[in-house]
């Protein structure tokens, strides 16, 4: 096999410039990690750089049978690490004992559910580079305060740096996609836990932004239930930072039936 056809259903748009390829591995810092993960390698033009650094031993994972048939096909050296499967469903501790980064041209169409993922295995992930829509970029690197900032923002600022690194233009793949990439860095911080009830901090979160033109007060009518009050709860979403809402999340309490 010569070549991949991009599968329209798998959301693949092949990178093809191999300048940028090197500029994603290299933004990729691998701090005290000795092996990465790229998802969606397609035909490797990012997994034949990986493959050349000293410093991490890199594993691929793909749903596509005819990228994993190229791949053992074109890159011999990756023998046993060549994974034929959905990361969305993977499960990290039967291949990682120790913490390890992620890198990838990601499906566009799965880049939301590939965070949340990662979001639940954040204490074994400490860095993640791929290339997203811009948009979808713009919107997660969004501060408090922007017309883009969302549930995805907060959550994923809770536990990492987020950096918007450079754009990519649509010519460079193939086929070229109908809006411009960029490429995002995320960088564990040091909260191991947030100082709240997590698992109604998300719900808190998702709740407030399903209503994100309302304050608060009436955005998280249903789930307040035992009518906590603060002025905090005059504001939109938008305008919360992630310690505001973990603030709210305690305002809130542990009472409702979550």
């Amino acid at each position: 096999m010569t070549y991949v056809k991009p599968k329209k259903s798998l959301g693949q748009h092949f990178l093809k410039d191999h300048n940028i390829a090197r500029k994603i591995v290299t933004s990729l810092k691998a701090d005290g990690v000795s092996q990465v993960l790229e998802i969606g390698p397609g035909m490797g033009v990012l997994t034949k750089i990986l493959v050349e650094q000293p410093s991490y031993v890199t594993y691929a994972i793909d749903i596509d049978k005819e990228s994993i048939a190229y791949l053992e096909a074109h890159l011999p050296t990756m023998a046993g690490r060549i994974i034929a499967g959905d990361f969305l469903n993977m499960d990290f501790t039967t291949l990682f004992t120790s913490p390890f980064a992620i890198i990838g041209n990601f499906p566009y169409n799965i880049s939301s559910q590939i965070f949340f993922k990662v979001l639940e295995n954040r204490n074994q992930i400490p860095e993640l580079v791929g290339m997203i829509q811009k948009e979808v970029a713009e919107r997660i690197a969004a501060p408090p305060g922007s017309k883009t900032y969302g549930i995805l923002s907060v959550l994923l600022q809770a536990f990492y740096k987020i950096e918007c690194l450079f754009t990519v233009h649509e010519h460079v793949f193939a086929p070229p996609p109908k809006v411009k990439s960029a490429v995002v860095r995320f960088t564990r911080n040091q909260t191991l836990a947030l100082d709240c009830d997590e698992r109604l901090f998300f719900i808190v979160v998702k709740t407030a932004f399903n209503q994100r033109r309302k304050t608060l007060h009436n955005s998280l009518k249903s789930i307040n239930q035992n009518q906590a009050d603060h002025p905090i709860f005059a504001k939109r979403p938008e305008q919360l930072s992630v310690d505001e809402f973990v603030l709210i999340t305690n305002l809130i309490g542990t009472k409702i039936s979550i």
